[in-house]
């Protein structure tokens, strides 16, 4: 199931459980039906909270502070309310909640000539009960006939039209998927389990099953009920594009939030980390400003000047050459060490030049 509707159930059962009185209102007339079938029982309404519609619900006087108080801000739509969508269930039963019927022994039972012509008989014997208004003599005569011949999908697909009769959808489902299953180009399974998906107002089921019928074979019937629920299905399917289309547009606007987020997150990282190897080569390897060539301390006059010389900066960037300049830095006489670098040796020349011109 979608999470977003099982959430929803979840909350709205928790509305119940706070506020039994809710169930009382005259749009949840079947919910009641339904628990009540089930063996629940509804608490009685609340003399101190009747449903709103109820004449014996008192509107309490306003206060002069209520009156004087502004009216709350309207809430904003949520995601819930836009899955919200008012269908016209006019003729939809509650399901059968029936042990599921005789199926017959499918796989294993090997049908002789003599328990086929058994099944017809009983298949006849069926047909002439539904035409004396007879139905559960009709229902027993084809699961007997089902049991001799389990294998012969107009059988299953008979007693599914007695089930929907007796206004047994569910029933009727499993006995047109065992049809179905048999001899899937059939029509007749398909007629019937549209009629029972529309009992259970499984809108787009049904119509998907009827038009698959009228496509095998043209029923009249079977293309009343089309026209009837086809207009429905169209409904619930171009509400759920709309709700995937939202859905998806806000999917687009998080990923491109977040993909916005981590660019300004590798950005700003990007500035500190500049930031502190620029910190980190001005005057991590000289502290106090020791070891420069020519002992120049760090508030000597054009120092700031040096260390704003895009090629220092560049070179300092080099942990080869911050290295070597460290130890050149440490002792001088280490310079020997790298008169053959010309990288390391050109920095060494340009800041001994600048420290050079820089004393007095």
């Amino acid at each position: 199931m979608d999470p977003k509707k099982v959430s929803e159930l979840q909350a709205f059962v928790q509305l119940c459980t706070s506020s039994p009185d809710v169930l009382h209102l005259p749009e949840l007339k079947f919910l009641r039906t339904w628990l009540e079938s089930l063996g629940a029982t509804i608490p009685p309404v609340c003399k101190n909270d009747v449903p709103p519609d109820s004449p014996q619900k008192e509107t309490p006087k306003a206060t002069p502070a209520a009156a004087a108080a502004p009216p709350p801000p309207p809430p904003e739509p949520s995601e819930s309310e836009e899955s919200e969508l008012e269908i016209d269930n006019e003729g939809v039963i509650e399901p059968d909640t029936d042990e599921p019927q005789e199926m017959g022994d499918f796989e294993n039972l090997e049908v002789t000539e003599e328990m086929m012509e058994q099944a017809n008989e009983k298949k006849m014997e069926a047909i002439g009960a539904i035409g004396e208004g007879d139905l559960p003599k009709a229902l027993d005569l084809f699961t007997e006939a089902i049991k001799l011949n389990p294998r012969l999908a107009i059988l299953y697909a008979k007693r599914a039209s007695v089930y929907i009769r007796m206004q047994k959808p569910n029933a009727a489902v499993r006995d047109c998927d065992r049809a179905i299953a048999i001899n899937p180009d059939s029509a007749q399974p398909y007629k019937w389990r549209g009629k029972a998906h529309r009992l259970l107002g499984h809108w787009e089921e049904s119509a998907r099953d009827l038009a698959t019928a009228c496509k095998l074979d043209y029923d009249e019937e079977a293309s009343a009920m089309l026209k009837e629920v086809q207009p429905r299905a169209n409904k619930i399917a171009e509400h759920r594009r709309k709700y995937e289309r939202k859905r998806e547009e806000r999917e687009i606007r998080e990923k491109r939030d977040r993909v916005k987020k981590a660019r300004e997150e590798h950005e700003r990282a990007q500035r500190e980390e500049e930031a502190r190897q620029q910190s980190s080569g001005a005057h991590g390897g000289f502290p106090g400003g020791a070891g420069f060539p020519g002992g120049v301390p760090f508030g000597m006059p054009g120092l700031n000047e040096i260390f704003n010389d895009p090629e220092v900066l560049m070179a300092m960037k080099d942990p080869e050459v911050m290295a070597a300049f460290q130890d050149v830095a440490q002792n001088p006489a280490n310079i020997s060490k790298y008169q053959s670098n010309p990288k390391i040796m050109a920095l060494i020349t340009k800041l001994s030049a600048k420290f050079g011109g820089a004393q007095p």
